[in-house]
């Protein structure tokens, strides 16, 4: 199994569509792989409703896949 390197920043710029922070937990959630994957906070989402945990929430709905 080979460990991967996503950053937030790439999702951001492949999808964007992308116009609230409930729609990047939609985009973080949906991702899978057999690889293993890691989540890389490499900026701050600048969306209006981003809320202070932004990063608690968003590692929250990778690891879980649950919001």
């Amino acid at each position: 199994m080979k460990a991967i390197e996503v950053k937030l920043s790439d999702i951001i710029i492949q999808h964007p569509g992308i116009n609230s922070f409930p729609e990047l937990m939609e985009a973080v959630r949906l991702m899978s792989s057999e690889d293993m994957l890691y989540l890389n906070f490499d900026v701050k989402p600048d969306y209006r409703d981003t809320p202070r945990n932004w990063e608690w929430k968003l590692e929250s709905v990778f690891g879980t896949g649950e919001q």
